[in-house]
């Protein structure tokens, strides 16, 4: 293959996976709450998520999510509710400070439990399959349908997807270090919460 062939499927994975959605504010509230270093546990869970739905998008699955209607609501649906689950949890958790009792009881939130959170807001998107099962023609072909070909592609998936979170991340360490001691910390528990109840609706109410 040609570096312009693999120009082209880097950039058009990065571009759709560095556009604000669940995962990257997820991304970015981890940043500001736990720091980039901690959230690469998010950013792991999250490109496992998105391996896997590349895999069974490659696998000819994807297809039968797009052309299954319960299917495909089952896990939208599914997606949504753990968005506002996430969400409320957030909005009732108080005020945002970084008093030391307040990150003490952040850094307790393991590491186990970042991955996770990382994984199944990935995991509940199912656009994101419908999209990979788009994306993966467009750059195979009958000549390149090869194991080699495929551990390429979703290499370079994976790698891209769990940069464009750091990316989000590190930005959110940098947004702590910016609002530190000033008032806006009382507000961001409220704009992360209901920023994710938000996508939960209308990742509900969204066509297919």
């Amino acid at each position: 293959m040609s570096i312009e062939f693999w120009g082209v499927y880097v950039m058009t994975v990065f571009l759709a996976s560095i556009i604000p959605g669940p995962s990257m504010i997820l991304a970015l509230s981890h940043g500001v709450k736990y720091g980039a270093k901690r959230a690469i546990a998010t950013a792991l869970g999250n490109s496992v998520a998105s391996f896997l739905q590349a895999v069974v998008s490659i696998a000819g699955l994807g297809a039968l999510l797009a052309a299954s209607e319960t299917a495909f609501m089952l896990v939208k649906y599914a997606g949504a509710a753990y968005l506002i689950w996430l969400g409320i949890g957030v909005l009732m958790s108080g005020d945002f400070n970084f008093e030391e009792d307040k990150v003490d009881a952040a850094n307790s939130t393991s590491n186990g439990k970042l991955f996770l959170q990382g994984f199944w807001v990935a995991a509940g998107n199912p656009k994101a399959i419908v999209f990979f099962s788009a994306l993966f023609p467009q750059f195979i072909s009958s000549g390149q349908a090869s194991i080699q070909h495929f551990a390429i592609l979703l290499g370079l998936l994976t790698v891209i997807a769990f940069g464009c979170m750091m990316i989000y991340a590190c930005g959110g360490e940098k947004i702590k270090e910016i609002i530190k001691g000033t008032a806006v910390c009382r507000y961001i528990n409220k704009v992360l919460g209901t920023a994710f109840v938000g996508l939960g609706v209308s990742l509900a109410c969204s066509r297919r």
